[in-house]
This record gives structure tokens, sequence and C-alpha cells, in this order.
């Protein structure tokens, strides 16, 4: 993206009808390190990649507790990241103060919504920079919403904001017609291996990644880093088994393959005897 004449001022439409300063934060989403989110009918599990400035600072957070029942993982600009999720905390505190209940996951995803959509019509505020994945439970059942800097909103199975978040989608899509009826155990080892694939052959470690849960019966937690180590540890070597179960069959179908060839091979030499020689 370049600068030009129309993307001085958010409220300010190019003649292709497109709003360049909304877009420049979206792509703030995607330059944002990755997050990603999947749901079950019971459980909804949430992802991100711990991306530090420098080997002597810390990472920032990217995953934030709003209720019992929700919580939001980032991409894009921490900062606005955390505002709107304080913002998030208020409106649930707000309504289980005055209705003595939690509020609905669709009803705070549309304030949410509305809020963002402000700051595109307004000359003196600029869009949010940030992406959010809201995960939430409530009577409805399981829900998992995409926020995007433009006001838009999703509802999803699966999905991947952030940078290289492309691999994620793809292995989501792979697998999210398993996701509906998926354990705990296995929810939270698909999110491992998503984000294991936007990291480009780095490994994967419990230090580089946060994974939160939220469920029937669960409030919205961040599991610790010796739990989130253990999994990764556990699939780690049952793929390492397969892959070493999988090298003897590959051994023994050569071999196969070399018997049969060198039998098809005598009995050509066979049957090439009765045979008169060509001429040349």
């Amino acid at each position: 993206m370049f600068r030009n004449q129309y993307d001085t001022d958010v409220t300010t439409w190019s003649p292709a009808g497109r709003l360049f300063q909304v877009e420049y934060a979206m792509e703030a989403v995607k330059q944002g390190s990755a997050a990603i989110g999947l749901r079950s009918k019971t459980h909804i599990v949430l992802g991100c990649v711990n991306k530090a400035n420098s080997e002597l600072s810390s990472h920032q957070k990217k995953i934030f507790k709003v209720d019992d029942h929700i919580g939001v993982a980032i991409a894009g600009l921490t900062a606005d990241g955390r505002v709107l999720s304080r913002y998030m905390r208020n409106e649930c505190i707000n309504y289980s103060f005055t209705y003595e209940s939690p509020l609905p996951v669709g009803r705070l995803v549309v304030q949410l919504a509305d809020k963002a959509q402000v700051c595109t019509q307004r000359s003196w505020k600029r869009p949010y920079g940030v992406g959010l994945l809201v995960a939430g439970l409530d009577e409805s059942g399981a829900h998992l919403y995409y926020n995007c800097p433009s006001g838009n909103y999703f509802e999803y199975q699966a999905f991947a904001i952030g940078s290289r978040s492309q691999a994620a989608k793809t292995y989501l899509e792979r697998r999210f017609e398993n996701f509906a009826d998926s354990s705990w155990d296995d929810l939270v080892k698909d999110a491992l291996m998503a984000i294991r694939e936007t990291l480009q052959g780095e490994t994967l470690k419990s230090s580089i990644c946060t994974v939160a849960v939220v469920g029937v019966g669960e409030p919205f937690h961040i599991l610790d880093q010796e739990t989130v180590q253990q999994m990764i540890d556990a699939f780690e070597v049952v793929g390492e088994q397969e892959g070493s179960a999988a090298e003897p069959d590959a051994a023994a179908g050569q071999e196969a393959a070399a018997e049969q060839g060198a039998a098809a091979a005598d009995q050509g030499g066979s049957t090439d005897e009765c045979v008169a020689p060509m001429d040349i």
C-alpha cells in the first residue's frame, strides 16, 4: 500500500469506493503475531504466538479474560486490544450488575463492532488497529467471533488472524468438520498444531505460545506452560512413532516391488529364449 491523496482522512472516499485508513488498520492486524480460535459444542480454545521485541524483553500479553464465560485473543496493536478488552470487561460487569446474569456473547460482540464502526465515521478519530477473536459460552452454546477494525463481525467454527495465519487457516479448513464433537484434549491439540503451522519451521515450545480454554463447567482460564509443554511433547512423540512405523512399511513395500520386478525379469528372460531374434 502506498500513500495517496485519499488516505489523509478516515472519512474520505476514494473514487473506487475505498476507505484507505480502514484498510491500513486491517493491514496492521495482518502484521501482528498470529492468533487462532476453534470451538466444539462445549468448549472454545484460543491460542496465540508470543513474540518478543528482543531477546532482552518479555512478550506482550495477547489473550485477555473478559468474564468467566468470555475471553479474547488479539492480533495487531496490543495497546488498542488492551483498551477494547477493558471496555468489554466493563460492559460485562454493568450487565451482570443490572440483570444478575452473564452478558450474552452475541450482544457484546455487536456492541464492540458498533464501537469500532464509529471510528470509521469520525474525522478526528482513527480505526482501532487490532482484530479480536472473541470466545464465549452462553445459554445458546459455544461461540467464536472475529471482530474486524472496519466494524464488521463474523462467527466462525475456527479461524486464524495475524501474520502467517494462512497456513493455520489451511490446517483448520482440513480439520474443522471434526471439531464439533472433539474432546477437550483433541481441541487443544488441534490449536497447538495450528499454531505450529504459523511458525515456519521454528520449534513449537510452551514459551512461545499461549493457550486459553472456556467451556461448560470450566471458566475462562489460560493454561500453564507445564500443561502446554506436556501436550506438545505428547503429540510430537506420537508423530515420531507414526513416522517410524511408516518407514518399515515403506521398506517392505520396496522389497516386495523389487522381488516382483526380479520375477518379471526372469519370466521375460524365459520367454525371450523362445522368440526369434529381431532383424536389425
